[in-house]
């Protein structure tokens, strides 16, 4: 009988907060394995805000450990990965002065909510966002907040209702391209030597005496990998996952958020490089942000059903509209304005609270794990975007207690993939430029670098050999580069390109010649027969037209101008 593949632990979900703890345990030597059961980070982690941020309402939720560390991880992370993570100015337009501060204290008691939501007026935001500054004096890398009044916030944003009275601003971060982020973690732990292992479109499904079964969703192959830990970080269907190994829990209950991308270029200008964030008077978090060239509009705050796939609805949609006039009441937005969509599962703990209130803090649960219980096990719960290098370490150390192996490495001031030798700006970006340009020219040097920070110089380096003759149906793009990404980042499907390598879909370049062009290149790079091509573009335009709201057509079409949104 041939024995199962080993490991010291297996790493379940390889949405951030697994891709992180994989990339955790790799720099302490730790002989560890990852393992997703579709793309890399193409869960619930793909469907965030966004968002790097201290979380403000967590205040009076009471959760100030979490905002600590969270606004300590933004700090963290504008200079461990500066190539995708920017500053972004966030103000919040208020209509009152009082409103609020009786019932504030009810809701941080009881996290319920007490009658009719009322609008927070300018007494509790100004308390609030001094709370939220003081956590940042230690090393705080962002302006503290500021008020103004209703002449000097309508000069600012003109397109604001006329009878706000103040705006507060504050600083928060913006993750461009979160995917990308991602990989460039997967990368760091691979690039620390074989112990670190890692695949897609692998899937668990049970358990082989105290192995975990494994299924390759694309092969259909089931194989076993022996660990001395199993760690769980399959977000909100970590129960699910647990059931499937045979250690039924119930720790999850999580909430549905979707968000819509729109083209509507006088609501971009409204925004004034940055972001409005409000709560509206049902006590849902909205915002509104330019992103990518376009606006991106969020979120709900929906009990989810686990059962179903989290679609965003045309009832979320209306709502989202209602929200767009309730601030800028003079900007016009319609459906056909929308590019994108999508929506995603909160991984929030069950708690009997009203979602707004339920903790966005995270934990980790300890069980056995096997037939014999020898083998341990750790499941997350909870955990967000923000605070995924903290949460990994926490994990990881509770990984090398079990292991008994001391920690070698801290990630605390370690950066991020392409962010390592980022330049700052000016002179030392046109050093960067000048000394990787690789016959490529100053301009598409600086595009390359903007897309993929200083790993730009691996895909300029593959460029020089494979070409870089632009695409025809899509600027800014060659098909080398999408070679290198098909060859070097783990694509398997089509989606896994325009969905998470780039950000085509998202920002609405997804045309049909687009297409039908990116279609062809990643099959001549994949080696795809033309009925591997034919099946793939089916499954994609499937997924497109149901998860982003984008209707494309299976079969290949010549001259259609553009792929209409839903």
């Amino acid at each position: 009988m041939v024995s199962a593949p080993t490991a010291q632990v297996i790493v379940i979900g390889g949405g951030i907060n697994g891709i992180a703890t994989f990339r955790d345990l790799a720099l302490q030597g730790v002989d560890v394995v990852l393992v997703e059961r579709g793309d890399f980070c193409s869960g619930a982690s793909a469907a965030s805000s966004h968002m790097i941020h201290g979380g403000v309402r967590y205040l009076e939720n009471g959760e100030f450990r979490l905002v600590r560390e969270s606004v300590q991880e933004r700090n963290r992370l504008l200079r461990l990965a500066p190539h995708y993570v920017k500053p972004l100015p966030t103000t919040i337009p208020i209509f009152s002065t009082f409103s609020g501060i009786l019932s504030a204290p009810l809701r941080f008691l009881t996290h319920k909510q007490q009658g009719k939501p009322k609008e927070r007026g300018a007494l509790l935001i100004k308390l609030g966002l001094t709370g939220y500054d003081s956590f940042s004096r230690d090393g705080g890398n962002v302006p503290r907040h500021q008020f103004k009044g209703r002449a000097a916030s309508l000069a600012k944003l003109p397109e604001l209702r006329r009878d706000v009275k103040y705006t507060a601003t504050y600083f928060d971060a913006a993750v461009e391209n979160p995917e990308r982020l991602a990989l460039d973690l997967v990368a760091d732990a691979r690039a620390t030597g074989p112990h670190a292992r890692s695949a897609n479109y692998i899937e668990a499904i049970g358990v082989r005496g105290d192995d975990v079964l494994l299924r390759d969703t694309v092969t259909g192959t089931e194989f076993s990998v022996s660990a001395s830990v199993v760690v769980n970080t399959t977000g909100p269907w970590t129960d699910l996952t647990n059931t499937a190994l045979g250690r039924p829990t119930e720790f999850m209950g999580g909430t549905k958020g979707s968000h819509i991308v729109l083209d509507n270029p006088a609501l971009f200008a409204a925004c004034a490089g940055g972001e409005v964030f409000f709560e509206n008077n049902d006590g849902r978090i909205v915002l509104i942000y330019p992103l990518n060239g376009k606006v991106l509009v969020g979120t709900t705050d929906i009990p989810a059903d686990m059962g179903e796939p989290a679609v965003c609805t045309e009832d979320e949609v209306d709502y989202f509209f209602e929200l767009v006039s309730h601030v800028f009441p003079k900007i016009p937005v319609d459906r056909s304005q929308i590019v994108f969509r999508y929506s995603g599962v909160r991984p929030l703990p069950s708690e009997d609270a009203a979602p707004g209130f339920v903790s966005r803090d995270y934990r980790i649960e300890k069980t056995p794990f096997g037939e014999s219980g020898a083998v341990k096990m750790l499941s997350l719960v909870g955990g967000k975007w923000t605070t995924f290098r903290a949460l990994s370490e926490h994990i990881s150390t509770d990984t090398l207690e079990i292991l008994g192996v001391d920690r070698r490495v801290s990630t605390e001031d370690l950066a991020m993939g392409g962010g390592v030798g980022f330049p700052a700006a000016g002179a030392e970006t046109d050093a960067w430029i000048a000394n990787h340009s690789g016959g490529l020219g100053r301009a598409r040097t600086a595009q390359l670098l903007a897309r993929y920070g200083t790993t730009a110089a691996d895909v300029i380096a593959f460029l020089q050999t494979a070409g870089d003759q632009p695409l025809g149906a899509l600027e800014g793009f060659s098909a080398g580069e999408i070679e290198y990404l098909c060859e070097r980042e783990f694509v398997v499907h089509l989606g896994d390109l325009f969905l998470r390598r780039t950000i085509i879909a998202f920002a609405g370049g997804l045309t049909q010649p687009v297409f039908d062009e990116l279609a062809s290149v990643v099959a001549s790079a994949l080696g795809w027969s033309a009925e591997q091509l034919a099946a793939e573009r089916e499954s994609a335009v499937e997924h497109l037209a149901v998860f982003h709201g984008l209707a494309l057509v299976a079969a290949p079409v010549t001259g259609r101008p553009v792929a209409d949104a839903v």
